[in-house]
């Protein structure tokens, strides 16, 4: 392994260059042609190894517009081992963000739109596997590598692929920025989202306020019923983090809808919760008003397995080995981690460089963890 972390640290300014050319490409969920440019260089990155490149285009979603392109690479190793590799091409920034923070570098920290999130840890699978070919290549299984353009929507094109890939697989390993103490990630809370429709009766509030049905009281006594959720089971979070409805001061609000975000540590809390949401849209306190919900499955929890743990002492020993400590961590963000795991397939995530402030404008990465962290997951793919 110090062969391995040696052969990382030699191309450390490479990949610094390589990063900021990443970072300062404009590839927001809806933004296609950029996404398309960072799938360009994955592509090409791909077939200069030997990987066979399989490149499905985008459909449209319904909210972000036309998606980018999905890569599938894929390429024979020595040993009877088949490796997931998952890393996404999007960020949640609007194009014309680079233009007004590009990337750059401050002490020992690099920054810029997506530069954790996760242009990094996409990089680094790069590097990685090319270290792992030069170092270790007697050490190399079959592997999958996916590019997704859609993850931070929640991955609806990529994610029924991904989790038939997860089927085939013996293990997957996941990109997302290390925690900010270094930490990589054994599980993560499932998520589940309502849009909360509320109908009323309108009236003019000041002549016959008696005929409505106010569709905003009812909201209100619902975002109540449904904050007082939280903690019923350990770990389950519910926020409404819309509400919006009625028309002016002076009308009974006949139309209200709330956006509502349920997330659990564990999959029978979550459906728990979910009957308990769905139980309460099924009871009006305002006679008179009709309730409406439609309900969209983001990601199943990711539950620490077995063989998650048994990554997370591997990961370990690796880590010692390449002179970083590593402990595991539980967080409440999801990824395409939820889903391989929610298939059985042993998965680790957390494992790009140490970064922060994901999705702010002071979102960062610490280059003195790129080369460690490159080590780390070429060690995971050639002992995982």
């Amino acid at each position: 392994m110090l062969q391995v972390l040696r052969a990382a640290q030699l191309r450390h300014e490479e990949f610094i260059g390589e990063l900021e050319h990443l970072v300062n490409i404009d590839s927001g969920s809806s933004t296609p042609a950029g996404v398309n440019k960072v799938a360009d260089l994955c592509q090409e990155r791909l077939e200069r190894g030997g990987w066979t490149v399989e490149r499905l285009r985008g459909p449209r979603h319904p909210a972000a517009g036309q998606l980018g392109d999905l890569l599938i690479g894929r390429t024979q190793g020595r040993r009877d081992r088949d490796v997931l590799v998952i890393g996404h091409t999007d960020t949640i920034f609007e194009e014309g963000t680079v233009a007004q923070r590009p990337f750059e570098i401050r002490g020992t920290r690099a920054y810029g739109p997506g530069v954790a999130d996760m242009k990094a840890g996409l990089l680094s699978a790069f590097f990685a596997l090319e270290v792992l070919q030069e170092t270790m290549p007697e050490r190399t299984g079959n592997l999958t590598m996916v590019c997704n353009p859609d993850e931070e929507l929640g991955s609806p094109f990529s994610g029924p692929l991904i989790r038939e890939l997860a089927r085939t697989h013996d293990l997957a390993l996941v990109l997302e920025a290390g925690r900010e103490n270094g930490d990589i990630v054994s599980s993560r809370k499932g998520v589940t989202d309502y849009s909360i429709h509320i109908v009323g009766r309108a009236a003019h509030a000041g002549v016959e306020p008696e005929r409505g049905r106010s569709a905003a009281v009812e909201a209100a006594h619902k975002v109540l019923a449904l904050h007082a959720i939280n903690g019923r089971w350990p770990g389950v979070t519910v926020n409404v983090g819309v509400v919006r409805g009625g028309t002016r001061a002076s009308v009974v609000a006949e139309h209200c809808d709330l956006e509502v975000d349920l997330r659990s540590p564990h999959l029978s809390s979550l459906q728990a919760a979910e009957n308990e949401i769905e139980s309460l849209c099924g009871r009006a306190h305002t006679e008179g008003v009709k309730i409406s919900f439609v309900k969209g499955e983001w990601h199943r929890p990711m539950e620490r397995s077995e063989g998650t743990a048994r990554l997370v002492r591997l990961a370990q020993m690796i880590g010692r080995q390449v002179g970083i400590d590593l402990d595991e961590a539980a967080t409440g963000g999801a990824s395409d981690a939820n889903t391989t795991s929610a298939e059985g397939t042993p998965t680790l995530d957390g494992l790009g460089p140490v970064g922060g402030d994901d999705h702010s404008p002071s979102e960062w990465v610490d280059l003195e963890s790129v080369a460690p962290r490159i080590a780390l997951l070429a060690g995971l793919i050639g002992q995982g």
